[in-house]
C-alpha cells in the first residue's frame, strides 16, 4: 500500500465567482469545467482543483476549508486498512473515467478523499 502524491483539492465557497477568477485569471489554471456552481481547474502535473458555489448540492457534507484527495496505489486495501482502523468515509465509492474514489472523515473532523486512477 503507497499513497503517492495528492491528486485533487475541492472547495466549496460562498465567494464562488472570485476563487474561480482567482484559479483562471491570476494562477492561469487550465479550465476543464465552467458551470454556474462548479468550476474544474488543471494543474501542470494533472492535480485538479474544484470550486462549487453555494448553490452546488452534490458537495453539502465539505467542511469551510478545502478537501484534498490522496492519490493511492491499491483503492480497495487502502480502503479496507481504514475500514478496519474505523475511518468513516461519506456515501458510496464513486467511479468515473477510469478513476474510482471515497471521501472520508479524517480523525481531525475534516473531509478528505482516497482515490486511485487506472
Amino acid at each position: 500500500m503507497q499513497v503517492r502524491s495528492l491528486v485533487w483539492m475541492g472547495v466549496r465557497t460562498g465567494q464562488f465567482q472570485q476563487m474561480v477568477a482567482f484559479y483562471r485569471d491570476v494562477l492561469s489554471l487550465e479550465m476543464l469545467k465552467d458551470e454556474p456552481n462548479a468550476a474544474w481547474f488543471r494543474l501542470a502535473d494533472g492535480t485538479e482543483v474544484h470550486v462549487y458555489g453555494p448553490g452546488d448540492e452534490d458537495h453539502n457534507f465539505f467542511g469551510p476549508g478545502p478537501v484534498v484527495g490522496l492519490l493511492v496505489d491499491d483503492f480497495g486495501v487502502v480502503r479496507e486498512r481504514m475500514l478496519a482502523a474505523g475511518i468513516e468515509f461519506i456515501g458510496d465509492v464513486q467511479q468515473a473515467d477510469g478513476s474510482t474514489w471515497n471521501h472520508f472523515q479524517g480523525p481531525d473532523g475534516n473531509v478528505y478523499e482516497i482515490m486511485q486512477r487506472e
